[in-house]
């Protein structure tokens, strides 16, 4: 996990390369916010079983929320690494609440 942590803070300095649409521009900062936000949310978790599995859904809520937000106002290589980027962190932490907080 501490991996893909990484590779999350990596892409996220990156510049985003927006369309020319301002709604796009806009939306595309407020995805890297809540993103960035999300990380430090991660390392921060408290250690019950119910601390995580909160943390976790509010991250794969961010991640889904971020993809949509890639998928539409980015084009190219970027888009294609940013979508990679959030889509396999929400399918990681989807699968950890699958396994790990079925009753939670």
């Amino acid at each position: 996990m501490r991996t893909s942590l990484c590779a999350v803070a990596f892409l996220l300095a990156a510049p985003l390369a927006a369309r020319a649409d301002g709604t796009c521009a806009r939306d595309l900062l407020v995805a890297q916010s809540s993103q960035r936000t999300a990380i430090e949310r991660l390392e921060t978790l408290g250690d019950s079983d119910a601390d995580r599995c909160r943390g976790w859904r509010q991250h794969v809520d961010t991640m889904r929320r971020a993809a949509t937000v890639y998928g539409r106002c980015l084009s190219g290589s970027e888009r294609s690494e940013r979508l990679a980027q959030v889509q396999g962190s929400e399918k990681e932490f989807s699968e950890l609440l699958r396994t790990r907080c079925k009753a939670r």
